[in-house]
């Protein structure tokens, strides 16, 4: 098939390689604000690039990659349902529910395939734990602990329009724990501090927790830090009555125990998103593609990234108010 790419920054680039490399895609245009990075980007892959967004879908591609910036997400996405084009989409959908839901609408309507980009369905350890939980191998889940810790924080440019800590960073957390648990969130009870003025200067937070309640009474606990020494720290820990396990624990874990005897990991932690997802982004693609090819229903709906941006939501006015939000609060 003849797929095009928006965007073609960090994740872009790999999501560009990972289509060129597949044996389901025969074309690949690419399209980026950045006019000297997308010829160098196509020269380097053996790609087409097209001038813009508009050009790319008059040349009718048959399913399109968007990883541009959040704020054109919407509009890229309501493109590619007017010209009835699969779409892949990088999250959020956009940053509050009235334009996400007019993008659901146009999407239902148009009949296309849509998949957001919420690569942590795709990472061995998390569909691991989904089955555990599915199959009753954990016996009954009382307590999940989730975190994302960022090794530094963003620039401030993407800082102003990235939504904040709630909606940017700690929406994958509020996308995986009811992917792998089954059971949506109903009420969030947030906090956070600003450590610098940047965070300040954009009513954001660096360093925050949330309490999760579950359907059904299981609790979430979720830590989410934009600076942390030790590298790039992504974990899920479930606590059942017959078992106790977690993801993201391994030799690269940015994490040393203090008990005696017991050494500081021997590698590097991992750096970034990329460092630590690599094999995830890469099967998420291959996903879309599949799921194009056969007619599939999405792997991750504008439904579900829905329910996370509106988790997302509930914490935010929860620091803000002080107070538990249930969901039903959000709409």
């Amino acid at each position: 098939m003849h797929v095009g790419m928006v965007g073609i920054g960090r994740i872009g680039s790999l999501h560009a390689q990972t289509l060129k490399e597949s044996p389901l895609v025969s074309r690949l245009t690419v399209v980026d604000a950045d006019q000297e990075r997308a010829a160098s980007i196509a020269k380097a892959l053996g790609a087409e690039q097209a001038e813009s967004a508009d050009a790319l879908f008059r040349e009718g591609v048959d399913a399109v990659v968007i990883a541009a910036a959040t704020p054109v997400h919407a509009d890229l996405l309501h493109l590619a349902a007017d010209a009835r084009v699969p779409a892949f989409c990088e999250k959020p959908i956009a940053l509050d529910l009235a334009s996400t839901d007019a993008v659901i609408e146009h999407v239902q309507k148009s009949g296309t395939l849509v998949q957001i980009g919420f690569q942590r369905r795709f990472d061995a350890g998390y569909r691991a734990a989904r089955e555990a939980v599915r199959t009753g191998a954990l016996g009954d889940v009382h307590v999940v602990r989730l975190a994302t810790h960022d090794p530094a924080p963003p620039p401030e440019a993407y800082v102003a329009v990235s939504g904040g800590i709630w909606l940017d960073l700690a929406i994958h957390d509020f996308d995986i724990g009811p992917w792998v648990l089954g059971r949506p969130v109903v009420e969030v009870f947030a906090d956070g501090v600003a450590n610098s003025a940047m965070f300040e200067r954009h009513r954001d937070v660096d360093a925050a927790c949330a309490t999760l309640k579950f359907e059904g009474g299981i609790l979430g606990a979720v830590t989410a830090v934009r600076n942390d020494p030790r590298g790039y720290d992504v974990r899920m820990e479930l606590f059942g009555l017959r078992d106790s396990v977690t993801v993201g624990l391994d030799a690269r874990t940015p994490l040393r125990s203090l008990e005696p005897g017991i050494e500081a990991p021997h590698k590097p932690g991992y750096q970034n998103f990329i460092d630590r997802f690599t094999p995830a982004y890469r099967a998420e693609i291959q996903g879309f593609l599949d799921a194009v090819k056969v007619g599939a229903e999405s792997p991750c709906s504008v439904l579900d990234a829905r329910r996370a941006l509106a988790v997302g939501l509930a914490a935010g006015r929860s620091l803000s108010e002080h107070r538990p939000v249930r969901l039903e609060e959000i709409g």
